[in-house]
């Protein structure tokens, strides 16, 4: 009897086509586990109005291990209109079942490394100050608060009174209260200082853990005092815990033109929902992009692992698939990471290392090819030949 069992999700798209082979690596490294499917996703949503059922989250429950692919969303007008004729004015809403999965489970310390692999074609160059070119290796490692701030879902479209009343207590609300209802639409941004201090002190535990010299507050607490004021406030109560590390601060905006700058000067970022996302996709388009970024959803008794790329359905059908596996089968290390097998997990990634600098199989975006059903005659290599060049790494 396998001594775990996993959760498997693959959800919309491009997952169900990535997962299996990430699993397949999974095995070859001899990770002992079950794999037990679970049903998440767009289908769902359309045929039963949820997508993310509730014998889903009965099995994450007791299983408290996940491996999740994609999931196609969609705004909320396409969204109710896919729905069934028969579901249809109802009451029934989308809402995205991995924010669904984060706050149910409490998966508030997302984590999502960037870091290059040497001989990846997709690897940020910049000019040198002789003239030449020159390729800084990234190795940035994004902890995203993942339960609140701006995904928290408190949104309103045409408020009702008693919001209106709330938000006019506040003087900063007096420019809008001549706004008729139906003309506005508000999201909310809240923080916790029970969530901001464990996401910054688990930030900064991993810089100490793995050797970095700095933990980077990127936020907006020039404009949004409160609740980025309340990380940055944190932070530095925090650091007092790690004096070895450094603790640096940007404003998200700046970050997003130093990254294209130096890159390298940075370790461990640690930000709320929204900007933490923002900045590891942006990390992400340095270190080969989406085919390249895992990620890590964690809480006190649940973890689910995942690619950060979307579904990208028009790709789900080709035959043989192209799609990059990468990113779902570095999800699946960090997976190993997580239960304590660091050592199947370094082999995974030391495999894909060798197998990206060796540069004999290579994807259609590693190719820079725009892709679609002829790439591969174009010398890109399939979903499933990456793969089997990673096994064969593995050896």
């Amino acid at each position: 009897m396998a001594t775990r069992k996993i959760v498997s999700m693959p959800g919309d798209g491009i997952g169900k086509v990535v997962l299996p082979e990430s699993i397949r690596v999974l095995e070859a490294v001899g990770f002992d586990a079950e794999y037990i499917h679970a049903d998440i996703g767009w289908d769902f949503w359309v045929q039963q109005g949820n997508p993310l059922p509730q014998r889903t989250i009965d099995l994450l429950t007791e299983h408290r291990l996940g491996l999740f692919g994609a999931i196609t969303s969609k705004p909320k007008k396409e969204a109710a209109e896919e729905l069934s004729p028969e579901l249809q004015g109802k009451g029934f809403v989308y809402y995205s079942p991995i924010v669904g999965l984060r706050q149910i489970f409490n998966l508030d310390i997302i984590v999502r490394p960037c870091r290059s692999f040497p001989g990846n074609p997709l690897n940020f160059i910049r000019k040198s100050a002789d003239g030449g070119w020159e390729e800084p290796m990234v190795d940035a490692v994004v902890f995203r608060q993942g339960t609140e701030g701006l995904y928290v879902g408190l949104e309103w479209t045409n408020p009702p009174d008693h919001v209106r009343e709330a938000l006019a207590t506040h003087p900063k609300f007096k420019p809008f209260a001549h706004v008729p209802s139906p003309e506005m639409a508000i999201s909310m941004r809240l923080f916790t200082l029970k969530a901001t201090r464990r996401i910054v002190k688990a930030a900064f535990e991993y810089a100490e853990k793995f050797g970095y010299k700095s933990v980077t507050v990127c936020e907006k607490p020039n404009v949004l005092r409160e609740t980025s004021g309340m990380m940055e406030d944190v932070a530095r109560e925090v650091q007092k815990e790690h004096p070895s590390i450094q603790l640096w601060s940007t404003n998200i905006d700046a970050q997003m033109m130093w990254l294209t700058k130096n890159p390298e000067d940075y370790g461990v970022l640690v930000s709320g929902n929204m900007f933490g996302d923002i900045v590891s996709d942006g990390y992400a388009g340095l270190v080969g992009g989406l085919g390249f970024a895992c990620s890590a959803n964690i809480g006190d008794k649940v973890a689910v692992f995942e690619p950060t790329h979307g579904s990208a359905p028009k790709y789900e059908d080709l035959d043989p698939p192209i799609v990059n596996p990468i990113a779902m089968i570095l999800s699946g290390a960090m997976l190993l990471d997580h239960v304590g097998e660091r050592e199947k997990a370094d082999r995974i990634r030391d495999a894909v290392a060798a197998v990206v600098q060796e540069g004999k199989v290579r994807t259609y975006d590693m190719l820079k090819l725009t892709g679609g059903p002829g790439v591969v005659e174009k010398g890109a290599a399939t979903t499933f030949q990456v793969t089997d060049a990673i096994l064969e790494k593995l050896g």
